[in-house]
């Protein structure tokens, strides 16, 4: 008989697919070199602050040594930055790690999770991964004024049932870009019953310009049953670092530290993370950036003809109308990365980060 370990895993994992991280990318660093135009993951093309880099050289004598396991000095920064207290701190190996580890946590078979369609994957991988029963709620539709594929929070919260754990927001969303404002989300956390925890991913929460939308951070304390996560893979330019954090009601952050894992977060990730605060200049520079080059490739894609979704992030959802594989493989041929969506259930929409003005000509110049 022969072996067959895919057998052997529980229900929830042989239900999993692995993660597909799209093209590989160092391949095409070889390709391509410097010409290579890298718009699919997201990521700051600015870098991070010159105090990160010089704590990250600081910090390398010591990478024989563990980790802080509490990461107690950048809770400490990240508590004073946040107006929080470090016991409502719980560190992650980015964002991703902490939105599996809620729900390994606090749902399984006999619980459902609530999500939205065109919702950041990982909820969904979250859900499926222990095996909990998946409620995936309509997003808005195309045609909606304001927000095309934007979360239904009416509907999301029609669609709580007594056993529903957890609810995962994004704000602003991946990959649609969109967003919900501060009175929608306490309209909405207004109906959630206490026994429904609401997990908010404000991923891209530094890039946020529009007025009326701050953070759910301001509600933790009217509604101990909500958790944000944020990471500094975007903004804070550390996606090679892997390190997030979750805020939370000091009992909720209790329950996520017995199954954390020990040394989550490298040594390396915490000194550049606490250096990386104390230069909120740095950020702020990349946001005015970000806003400016934003709208400039924006209205160059309108001028096109082309459907843009509102964002309110480092990226942009571009909806073509018809099958984006042709598009995206035609500037995967000039050596420009996109995410195609059909993962997504968008296949006929690219998401296309922000990068350089050089890169942003290079894909216009690419379209077909």
């Amino acid at each position: 008989m022969s072996f067959n370990a895919a057998a052997l895993a529980n229900a929830a994992t042989r239900a999993l697919r692995a993660y597909d991280p799209g093209h590989d990318l160092p391949a095409l660093r070889k390709r391509f070199g410097s010409a290579l135009a890298e718009l699919g993951s997201n990521e700051n093309p600015l870098g991070p602050s010159p105090r990160a880099l010089a704590a990250i050289q600081a910090a390398l004598p010591e990478v024989h040594r563990y980790p802080d396991p509490k990461g107690a000095a950048l809770k400490a920064a990240l508590a004073t930055w946040l107006g929080v207290d470090s016991t409502q701190i719980t560190l992650g190996n980015g964002s991703h790690e902490l939105l599996m580890l809620i729900a390994q946590c606090f749902a399984g078979a006999d619980t459902s999770v609530a999500y939205s369609q065109f919702g950041f994957a990982v909820f969904s991988i979250a859900t499926a991964a222990v095996g909990a029963h998946a409620i995936c709620v309509p997003a808005l539709p195309r045609d909606h004024a304001t927000m095309p594929l934007g979360h239904d929070l009416d509907a999301m919260a029609s669609a709580i049932c007594a056993d529903t754990r957890i609810v995962y927001l994004a704000n602003p969303n991946n990959p649609t870009g969109t967003w919900f404002d501060d009175v929608a989300l306490e309209n909405f956390l207004a109906r959630v019953p206490a026994t429904t925890l609401v997990v908010i991913d404000e991923a891209y929460h530094e890039y946020i310009v529009t007025t009326g939308l701050s953070s759910a951070l301001r509600l933790l304390l009217r509604y101990p049953n909500v958790i944000v996560t944020r990471t500094f893979s975007k903004a804070y330019a550390f996606a090679g670092l892997r390190i997030g954090y979750a805020v939370s009601a000091p009992e909720v952050a209790a329950v996520l530290e017995r199954l954390r894992e020990s040394f989550n977060v490298n040594g390396l990730a915490l000194a550049a993370a606490e250096a990386a605060l104390g230069d909120q200049a740095h950020v702020a520079k990349g946001r005015d950036w970000n806003q400016r080059e934003r709208e400039w490739f924006v209205d160059r894609l309108r001028t096109r003809g082309l459907h843009v979704l509102p964002s309110q992030t480092n990226f942009v959802l571009i909806d073509f109308g018809r099958d984006a594989a042709p598009i995206e493989r035609a500037l995967f041929e000039r050596g420009v990365i996109a995410r195609p969506m059909g993962g997504y259930g968008l296949p006929e929409c690219l998401r296309i980060s922000i990068g350089t003005r050089v890169e942003n000509e290079r894909l216009l110049d690419a379209l077909p």
